[in-house]
């Protein structure tokens, strides 16, 4: 098991909704095995979505991979599972398989970015540039604002 990571004050805040973030992926692995009616899950995926995880993205692309400069690979890739994801919101006819193959895309890009682009980010960013972070993002993630627990 790999040892955790240090991570800046400034970053805590987005490797906890990155926590969340994995917790839904768990959820939506959770719900699927358990054969729950698909419609539950969406609306939780939707709930979640619109209320935490499409304001996430739009902070890290607009304040965080930035910080990397244009055309880093590392940011290039987090763009591009952003954009894969985001048209996995968009297409949700398709719910079963779309579902599980946003759980596995968003579990792959959660650790992508908690195990190598954060670590670039820390080496690259100023002490200013990590301050704007810390300040703007102070959203806590109510687990209990969603009260169809179809994953128990």
């Amino acid at each position: 098991m790999p040892s955790p990571i240090k991570r800046h004050p400034a970053l805590q805040p987005l490797s906890r909704d990155h926590h969340f973030g994995l917790l839904l992926c768990w959820k939506i692995r959770k719900g699927l095995s358990k054969q729950i009616d698909i419609q539950r899950i969406k609306a939780y995926v939707y709930w979640f979505w619109n209320s935490h995880l499409s304001a996430h993205f739009e902070e890290e692309e607009k304040y965080v991979f930035p910080l990397l400069g244009d055309g880093n690979k590392l940011a290039e890739q987090a763009l591009q599972e952003h954009r894969t994801i985001r048209s996995l919101m968009a297409k949700m006819e398709d719910l079963e398989n779309v579902l599980q193959t946003l759980e596995e895309t968003l579990t792959s890009h959660i650790r992508f970015e908690e195990r190598e682009l954060f670590n670039a980010i820390q080496e690259v960013a100023t002490a200013d540039e990590l301050a704007i972070i810390e300040n703007l993002h102070h959203q806590q993630i109510d687990e209990n604002a969603w009260e169809d627990r179809f994953w128990e």
